[in-house]
């Protein structure tokens, strides 16, 4: 299996983790009302909680962007390098996120955004 493959379901759990960060981060978790719970935080869990939603948002771009440049035939060695490029910019992101580095933040998250683009752009340049 391609290794852009395992970033696309690494790119799935990614989600996961931050929402556990931010479940952990304040006391008194409501497993009955988790969605309200987490809106009423604020700092560290309210920043992991925040990340966690926009990997949500990033993860159907990304994983069209695999499967497309995969179905088009672009170079694999490729696709790879700018899907590990992605998961890198994102774990930097969450990092910069939970740890309220602003600007660093949407520097990273400019740099997956744009390693989507140059995914999907990919099976131009070869045929």
């Amino acid at each position: 299996m391609p290794i852009a493959f395992w970033c696309v379901l690494l790119a799935g759990v990614l989600p996961l983790a931050t929402v556990a960060i931010a479940k952990a981060s304040a006391p008194g978790y409501d497993n009955h009302d988790p969605r309200g719970w987490l809106d009423r935080q604020s700092g560290r869990a309210r920043r992991a909680d925040l990340a966690h939603r926009n990997h949500f948002e990033a993860f159907p771009f990304f994983a069209a962007a695999v499967l497309s440049a995969t179905y088009l035939q672009a170079p694999q060695a490729r696709v790879d390098e700018l899907a590990m490029a992605f998961i890198a910019a994102r774990l930097l992101y969450t990092l910069c996120y939970i740890t309220d580095r602003a600007t660093l933040r949407t520097l990273c998250w400019t740099i997956g955004y744009l390693t989507v683009v140059g995914i999907f752009l990919l099976p131009v340049f070869v045929h």
